[in-house]
């Protein structure tokens, strides 16, 4: 089995490695480590559902030139029973 580089990982990262270690022992935490990183590099490619939602809603009426989104674009945030839309301020 591969030794895992301590040097890459991030500080979470180690935290869970040292307690997989101190909870299962050295060998079997750097295997259920490795297995829990491979896992977390393939859920990164998964696209935010909200985003794609404001997407979908809002790309048609740009196409028609209902809507210009400006450099900067917009924040959008939730308000009480309402959504607060305003240009982002760099």
């Amino acid at each position: 089995m591969a030794q895992i580089d301590e040097s890459t990982l991030t500080k979470g990262q180690l935290r869970k490695l040292n307690a997989l270690r101190n909870s299962v022992g050295n060998e079997v935490g750097e295997r259920a480590f490795a297995e829990w990183l491979a896992l977390q590099a393939t859920a990164k490619g998964k696209p935010d559902g909200n985003a794609a939602t404001i997407v979908d809603t809002l790309w048609p009426m740009v196409e028609r030139g209902a809507l210009s989104i400006p450099r900067g674009g917009y924040l959008i945030r939730r308000g009480r029973g309402r959504i607060i839309v305003e240009p982002a301020k760099l």
